[in-house]
């Protein structure tokens, strides 16, 4: 369970460092994920924020447009949705109701489509357009996790709590519709670091990579052609269950060709 490990170290030690600031004073990141600064100078910045702003038909600060070029860029090397696996605090609670469920006996009510994200994405951008505010930013679970996680715990407490019972009742919940990660996947078209497979001579259909796949999907093309040697996807999200569980060692981390 090596990158299981390694994104946990990830997400948790993000909103330490968030933390760090008004728990401790140690200010190496000032804000949150819709808009920080690291180190008191280097602006970081949410690109579905900017977008927002942009169609409530405001001009954002020169600062954010800098902060989200930078996140842009850094998610076009390293794969768009490891916001959602590697960053995104909803990514903790998600995983574990999918855990818990898999424990009991409960049964899903199924799941959502994973296209259903980019009609959201379009509602939220629309719902800015007509309003001529970021309304999504006020119930964003994203960043309302991240928020309340550094400020104040009760808004994170109830968020929380339904963050959770949507991960019981449904497969991949909340994160099946988030607009936030149809943004992401649709840089993580173009990005650089990909799941590569090699030896798939090697695969004897296990499936154990479907059954840990938050997307499992993104997992049907690559694994029945033996032409693809990459996971080209935008919705993977590069956490490298497949690479954990896999008996075969088929996945691994590399770059897109």
């Amino acid at each position: 369970m090596k990158w299981l490990i390694l994104r946990r170290i990830c997400q948790l030690g993000i909103l330490a460092i968030f933390l760090l600031g008004p728990l401790a004073g140690i200010w190496i990141l000032r804000g949150d994920l819709a808009g920080s600064r690291l180190f008191g100078f280097l602006p970081l910045g949410d690109p579905l924020t900017l977008f927002q702003t942009m169609a409530a038909r405001h001009w954002p600060a020169f600062t954010a447009i800098i902060g989200v070029v930078i996140v842009i860029a850094f998610y076009l090397l390293v794969g768009g949705r490891v916001f959602c696996s590697w960053v995104c605090p909803v990514n903790l609670i998600t995983d574990t109701a999918a855990w818990l469920r898999k424990k009991t006996p409960l049964k899903t009510a199924g799941t959502f489509s994973p296209n259903l994200r980019y009609w959201m994405l379009g509602l939220v951008l629309l719902a800015a357009l007509l309003s001529g505010m970021t309304l999504w930013e006020d119930v964003n679970p994203a960043n309302v996790m991240a928020r309340s996680t550094i400020f104040t715990m009760e808004d994170a407490l109830w968020m929380g709590g339904a963050l959770f019972l949507a991960g019981l009742l449904i497969r991949g919940g909340w994160c099946r519709i988030c607009p936030t990660g149809a943004l992401y996947s649709l840089l993580g078209r173009f990005s650089l670091i990909k799941i590569r497979i090699q030896d798939l001579d090697k695969c004897d259909n296990c499936r154990a990579c479907y059954e840990v796949c938050p997307e499992p999907q993104v997992l049907v093309k690559p694994l029945q052609e033996d032409t693809s040697t990459v996971v080209a996807s935008g919705q993977c999200s590069n956490c490298g269950r497949c690479i954990d569980v896999c008996p075969h060692s088929i996945f691994r981390f590399g770059r897109r060709v």
